[in-house]
């Protein structure tokens, strides 16, 4: 407390070429490190001598020799620190990312009105529709996520292409034509197929797609698909919930039964039909709820489920079955529409494997959508293997309107 202040500053410049030296010491010459020592020692001799002006003297040679003892190095400039930086916080968001926590954008309907999926609402019809200004469309996109496109052909147009444009958490659709035009419509196809306007000339398209891979013939417009003045899209989207999945937490437990979970699409039983999975965009990450766990024997008595001879207690389970606040019930699937375990009627029933094969773990889920009527899920394709778990939904995180933000069930 009583120490002079020219001595603090002088005791904390020693101590700072002390740290220099031995974090330096790699880089510097040892005649340098010989002379920082000396200057040291002389600083420390003019603080015991309590002589002012030798210790300013002193200071003064140890800040110089420091400074130049390291001449061929040349500190970063602002932009080179900025740079670093930021790749550094992209490494470390990475990491979060692969370990820890991982966004998910819901691309489709499955698990409404759970969690909402992309969705699109046409105005063509409307002859007074037009977008709101400019201020009110960003507005309504930072709070709903909601876009707005009004999308009108200059002249007559037949779409030739349809091909899915996805990055990251966007979905996108683009359309070509054959004047060669392209319009981008902010949903996946499998949504964009659903906009009235669009659903019958995407359906020529990707029935023609599929008829290329078997050499049959094509199928051809009759007239333009779109004269002019016709809209292509008119209209809004609406995003998707943004989902925080955590990563971790599987780890040191086991799944429950009645929380939605996300889960890899890698070995979904497909019966060779590439187009099965195209209501679900194909998609490498599934989101569903967590009816049944390994061991369980589950069943459907619409619009309930049934889990080991007994009703589900699960309150996420219990709510979808209920069939209030817009949900519907479990659902039975028709014969010939699936390619695993199915449930034609309430007689059906399949118990899940708990056990390890070969030293690989083939425990087995079953995966519901709470949106039955339009939910390729378990009782299409069967069972998801403990390999292709990712963790618990966490967080809805964005829209912030769409009545989900907070913590999921």
């Amino acid at each position: 407390m009583f120490t002079p202040r020219w001595k603090k500053e002088a005791i904390l410049l020693n101590k700072g070429a002390k740290k220099f030296v031995h974090y330096k010491r790699d880089l510097l010459d040892p005649s340098k490190i010989d002379e920082i020592e000396s200057r040291r020692d002389d600083l420390k001799a003019a603080i015991k001598a309590k002589d002012l002006d030798a210790v300013k003297e002193a200071s003064k040679q140890v800040n110089k020799v420091c400074e130049k003892s390291l001449s061929h190095y040349r500190p970063p400039n602002a932009l080179a620190e900025n740079i670093e930086v930021f790749w550094v916080a992209i490494v470390v968001a990475l990491g979060v990312r692969a370990y820890f926590i991982q966004p998910f954008r819901i691309p489709t309907g499955s698990m409404q009105p759970s969690l909402n999926g992309i969705i699109a609402e046409s105005k063509a019809g409307d002859p007074n529709w037009e977008k709101p200004w400019f201020g009110s469309r960003i507005v309504d996109f930072a709070l709903e996520g909601k876009t707005y496109a009004d999308d009108v052909a200059d002249k007559d147009l037949t779409l030739i292409d349809v091909r899915d444009s996805s990055f990251f958490l966007f979905s996108r659709t683009k359309l070509t034509f054959d004047d060669g035009s392209t319009v981008v419509i902010g949903s996946p196809v499998n949504e964009a197929q659903r906009i009235p306007t669009l659903s019958r000339p995407m359906a020529r398209v990707l029935e023609n797609k599929e008829r290329k891979k078997k050499n049959a013939p094509l199928l051809r417009a009759s007239r333009p698909d779109f004269k002019k003045g016709d809209a292509i899209f008119k209209g809004s989207l609406t995003s998707g919930d943004l989902v925080l999945v955590d990563k971790f937490s599987y780890h040191f437990r086991q799944p429950k039964r009645g929380e939605s979970f996300v889960f890899t699409t890698q070995g979904i039983n497909t019966g060779g039909d590439p187009n099965f999975l195209a209501s679900q965009q194909q998609g490498t990450h599934y989101i569903k709820r967590l009816v049944a766990v390994p061991g369980d024997t589950i069943q459907i008595d619409a619009p309930n489920l049934v889990i080991n001879g007994t009703l589900a207690k699960e309150k996420t389970i219990q709510r979808v079955a209920s069939k209030k606040d817009d949900y519907t019930g479990y659902r039975f699937v028709s014969r010939g529409n699936s390619h695993g375990s199915v449930f034609y009627n309430s007689q059906n029933s399949v118990t899940l494997k708990d056990e390890e094969v070969e030293n690989r773990n083939y425990r087995e889920f079953y995966a519901f959508g709470d949106n039955s009527p339009s939910s390729l899920d378990s009782r299409y394709w069967g069972s998801v293997k403990q390999h292709n778990l990712v963790g618990p939904a966490l967080f809805s995180l964005w829209p912030f309107t769409s009545g989900h933000w907070g913590f999921i069930e």
